[in-house]
């Protein structure tokens, strides 16, 4: 079965490139973004990797730990690493899991039903301090991720984790957003004090309440 979101995300304890890891240990109080690719040596993976590698700053800014998993093993992703460092002019500095025995891509329903018993599909899963799944994404084997997408929705998620609004379509950090239907319009001037615009009684919005 699919992981649904608000599912605690299934722990595992796997070997990675930065050494043996249980993931909610590693996870701890940090929110936590685990991606998979179909396989080593794949163009499009590494492009993305090398991408992950260039953001990971601004995962960090956001708390956000990253980690990949392929279903290769670690002596392969090993090889593979100076390859997306060379490519990409940067240094691969997340770990990779090696998954050759399909315990994690199993769990995380990562394979594919129409391609290779071994070939993962390109996953995404944002997962919350509290270990539950707040978003999940599947891109066929040939697409690869918009990374500023997850950027994007990161703030999404942890804006709203926080406060009872939600964000309009292409919301960005720092736009308006809008007030959920639970908070009564009668209530929501104390409740956003930067004041509110009703644009339908059922939709209102609100400078971003944590900016």
């Amino acid at each position: 079965m699919s992981l649904r979101l608000g599912d605690i995300a299934p722990d595992f304890t796997a070997e990675t490139t930065q050494g043996t890891i249980n993931f909610h240990e590693w996870i701890g109080d940090s929110w936590a973004l685990l991606f998979s690719h179909p396989a080593d040596f794949t163009p499009v993976c590494t492009t993305e990797l090398g991408k992950t590698a260039l953001l990971k700053g601004e995962f960090e800014k956001k708390g956000v730990k990253v980690i990949a998993v392929s279903v290769d093993d670690l002596d392969s992703h090993n090889k593979w690493v100076p390859d997306i460092e060379e490519v990409n002019g940067v240094k691969v500095n997340f770990p990779i899991i090696a998954d050759a025995d399909r315990n994690v891509a199993t769990l995380y329903d990562m394979i594919h039903p129409n391609a290779s018993e071994k070939a993962t599909v390109r996953s995404v899963f944002i997962i919350g301090p509290d270990k539950k799944v707040k978003l999940t994404l599947t891109y066929p084997a040939s697409t690869g991720r918009n990374f500023q997408e997850l950027l994007r929705v990161i703030d999404s998620l942890q804006l709203t984790a926080n406060y009872q609004v939600a964000t309009p379509a292409d919301w960005k950090d720092g736009e308006d957003v809008i007030i959920t239907p639970a908070v009564k319009t009668e209530d929501a001037a104390a409740k956003f004090p930067k004041g509110f615009t009703i644009i339908k009684p059922y939709l209102r919005t609100t400078p971003q309440p944590n900016k």
